[in-house]
């Protein structure tokens, strides 16, 4: 299960777009920040999850948040300012469960590579769904998890919602702030509208429907899921702070839990929590990743990525294009030294005693991570040389490393 949100930039205090987006997977599905450099290509055909597809001459500089194993990934932002957030829906469409397709994930990955703008990687999603399909698993070690994809795309300037059941899609412009989950949102709104013709294999009480998520909802799936009580949530939150929204509130929402935090621990997680903590067979998922990102017009874009799960006990840790990542660790399938699985232990630490430990330590992440909001600030004010914001990344990346190592040591 996942969540992402935007706000224009009419509705932010800065008056930058700021996007942000949980990634839910499975508890045990290290989520890895990846960084790839503007490339020429040289090979002919490009492997994905499960298929090989022609590769572009050129592809563009990424920073992507993606599960260990996976080609794909869950969010990202490319070197132009355009940024993608997926979210599995489930739908009336029949999945043949063939692996003959490209997973919600490489959409996204091949729209960031090969796109500059939001209506151009729409319009790529679109093209790709058309000739290929999501015929893909989504799963790590659930194998027979499949499911169609809804996906927010942003730019510096404008933002739209495109979702799909099987190869039929409709897409609107966002107007001011938006938010998806995991269940289809457009009914009769959208702004244009496609049905494929095979969709045809719906019973007759589905094809009867003109609305999109009238016909191709599975009202079964999406019930269970909570979406539509996570969408209202963040829905609410982006409207109760028009014109005052920030990357600091952007932050503050995808942590947010299905009670107060004074009441909350994670055993009593619903799938209802925007960050989300894995209880069982009806809440099988765990918030492995978080990405807020502001998309300025004339100064750098900061891309602020936990690279840890549970963004209630994380910090957000700034990057930028033009930088060099090598400071970067990549987590495995199993419990290394990585900031991911270490995070994860330190959490699991937390939990043991969260009524006392969550306050304190939550009051420590605020005050580090105002601080290093403020210094991103001043730092991207001033038309900075591309080493001082390589310094900052990497200086912001160690720290919360060590802390992390150093919350363990004092917690065992």
């Amino acid at each position: 299960m996942c969540d992402t949100l935007v706000a224009l930039g009419n509705y932010t205090q800065s008056g930058n777009l700021i996007f942000g987006k949980n990634s839910d997977r499975e508890p045990l599905e290290a989520q890895e920040i990846s960084h790839f450099p503007r490339k020429t290509q040289t090979e002919k055909t490009l492997d994905c999850t499960f298929i090989s597809i022609p590769q572009a001459e050129q592809t563009w500089e990424v920073y992507l948040s993606k599960p260990f194993q996976m080609w794909g990934a869950e969010m990202g932002v490319n070197e132009w300012g355009l940024t993608i957030g997926n979210e599995a829906v489930f739908t009336q469409v029949k999945i043949n469960k063939k692996k003959s397709g490209l997973t919600g994930m490489d959409l996204l990955r091949l729209a960031l590579e090969r796109s500059k703008k939001a209506e151009e990687a729409k319009n790529l999603i679109i093209q790709l769904l058309s000739i290929y399909g999501q015929d893909a698993c989504g799963g790590y070690q659930n194998k027979d998890f499949y499911y169609h994809n809804s996906f927010l795309i942003a730019d510096t300037e404008e933002a739209f919602i495109l979702e799909t059941a099987g190869k039929s899609w409709a897409w609107k412009k966002v107007r001011d702030t938006a938010s998806i989950s995991n269940c289809l949102s457009l009914d009769d709104d959208y702004d244009e509208i496609f049905i494929e013709k095979e969709a045809k294999h719906l019973s007759s009480f589905f094809r009867s429907k003109k609305g999109f998520k009238s016909r191709f909802s599975d009202f079964l799936y999406t019930y269970f899921s909570k979406a539509s009580s996570r969408k209202a949530i963040t829905t609410n939150q982006l409207e109760n702070q028009a014109g005052h929204l920030s990357t600091w509130e952007f932050m503050k929402t995808l942590r947010t839990h299905n009670m107060p935090d004074s009441e909350f621990h994670p055993r009593n997680c619903s799938a209802a929590s925007i960050c989300m903590h894995a209880t069982g067979l009806t809440n099988p998922s765990d918030t492995t990743g978080s990405l807020v990102t502001e998309l300025r017009t004339s100064r750098p874009n900061t891309i602020w990525l936990t690279g840890t799960p549970h963004p209630c006990l994380s910090l957000y840790v700034p990057f930028y294009f033009g930088t060099n990542t090598d400071f970067l660790n990549f987590p495995s399938s199993k419990k290394d030294n990585s900031l991911w699985w270490q995070a994860r232990y330190l959490h699991e630490l937390i939990d043991k005693n969260r009524s006392q430990l969550f306050p304190k330590i939550r009051q420590e992440l605020d005050e580090i991570q105002n601080k290093w909001i403020k210094k991103d600030a001043l730092i991207t004010d001033k038309n900075p040389i591309k080493s001082e914001l390589q310094e900052f990344s990497q200086s912001c990346y160690q720290f919360y490393l060590n802390w992390v190592l150093e919350k363990i040591h004092d917690l065992k």
